[in-house]
């Protein structure tokens, strides 16, 4: 049966960036309700590293990615993979990304995500006072491993860029390192990121979010699929759990993640958003290996120490939203992480979600090039969890008139 609702406004999604947008709008007193599928903040949010990345300054798209990326192509060990039968559909979307991977363009991607990133984890602080998640988020810092001396020389350039955009970061020694992380095999050296921050549960973090903003926030398990403006807003329909949607809202955002494109090509904004199809495995345990999460910067995952588990996240394939599972991607998690811990089982468990990716590294905010009446608030890749509070603060200011606190031009949705 088709349902015909009305809303102040309705925030398509659900996942981490949905549900901060509107835990914001919401404790402001607006009207607000929330239109997806399924169970609020179950999906790429649930399944990330659960690192609050303020160190994340780099863009995905570099010169020196630039300069490897046909051994990272031809390695079957890379970090990086590309699903052959979606390499048609991908095309256009790797040379925006290879446009971004120049010296001056990254450089300019990299200041821009600085200062996205500059007040991210002061944010979190706040975020998780809020919805009573305090002991979940974890004060420890966070380890980029180098296994060799080549290595370790070959990373002081990127880490001093790093510093310079307001980074804090210490290159440790093997000695320091075992004392920090006594269960790693030997390891040339390791960034140490001092001020770092990471949920051990993800899923309980946005679990909470979900459930204070379901107090005052009405949830429409729908899928949105076809808006259509009006003189008084924008009228939503798609399908749901009990029948057909048609959802009126005078303001509506996008925050859909990796399905967001089609939804902004129809309030007149092409989008150049692709998936990059993210993974992880999990074995559990009483008490993790690790004190707080190391990636071996070689190998492209992150070991992520969560309640009762260890995490293992991460690498890049490029392959859309309808293909299935890689059990490749999966088998490189488990040898990878047997690398460093031989004795590791069978994992618990595996589990599979969709980043939505943009080629710049830069996620889409602000109005739609079609009226202020629709906000794209989408495209944030491997960092969405920790710039969520981030953009909440942005949206509900260009929602409320106030301005989004910042200048934004670098993220707007008509840069392409």
């Amino acid at each position: 049966m088709l349902t015909r609702e009305t809303t102040d406004i309705a925030v398509i999604g659900a996942g981490v960036i949905g549900l901060t947008v509107a835990l914001e709008l919401v404790d402001q007193g607006r009207e607000v309700v929330l239109v997806d599928p399924g169970q609020p903040g179950m999906g790429a949010s649930y399944g990330n590293a659960g690192t609050i990345a303020g160190y994340a300054t780099s863009p995905v798209g570099t010169p020196e990615v630039l300069r490897s990326l046909p051994s990272l192509m031809l390695s079957k060990t890379s970090p990086l993979a590309i699903r052959h039968r979606a390499l048609p559909s991908l095309a256009p979307w790797l040379l925006r990304f290879l446009w971004q991977s120049l010296p001056a363009r990254a450089e300019r991607n990299s200041r821009a995500l600085a200062t996205l990133l500059a007040d991210a984890s002061d944010r979190w602080d706040d975020l998780a006072l809020r919805v009573q998640g305090a002991g979940i988020l974890q004060r420890r810092g966070c380890l980029y491993l180098y296994e060799t001396p080549q290595a370790l020389t070959a990373a002081k350039a990127e880490l001093d860029r790093r510093r310079a955009l307001g980074v804090e970061v210490d290159l440790i020694g093997p000695d320091r390192l075992a004392e920090l992380e006594p269960n790693l095999p030997p390891q040339a050296g390791a960034a140490f990121f001092t001020g770092a921050t990471f949920l051990d549960d993800p899923g309980r973090m946005m679990g909470l979010i979900a459930a204070q903003v379901l107090q005052k926030a009405r949830h429409l398990q729908a899928r949105a699929e076809k808006l259509t403006r009006g003189p008084d807003g924008v009228v939503i329909e798609g399908g749901g759990k009990d029948g057909g949607l048609h959802l009126h809202a005078r303001r509506v955002v996008i925050a859909a993640g990796a399905h967001s494109g089609t939804l902004a090509r129809q309030v007149g904004d092409r989008i150049p958003l692709d998936t990059e199809r993210g993974y992880h495995v999990e074995w559990d345990m009483p008490e993790p290996l690790l004190t707080r999460p190391a990636c071996p910067t070689a190998r492209g995952f992150y070991f992520c120490p969560m309640a009762g588990r260890l995490r293992v996240a991460g690498t890049v394939e490029l392959g859309g939203l309808s293909l299935p599972p890689s059990p490749h991607r999966i088998r490189k998690l488990i040898e990878g992480a047997r690398a460093f811990f031989p004795d590791l089982g069978p994992p618990d468990r595996e589990w599979m979600g969709f980043r939505p990716s943009i080629p710049d590294s830069l996620p889409v905010m602000g109005p739609s090039s079609g009226g202020p009446e629709v906000i794209h608030a989408f495209g944030h890749g491997h960092i969405g969890v920790t710039l969520a509070p981030v953009t909440a603060r942005i949206v509900a200011g260009l929602l409320s008139g106030e301005g989004p606190g910042l200048d934004i031009s670098a993220y707007r949705p008509d840069r392409f």
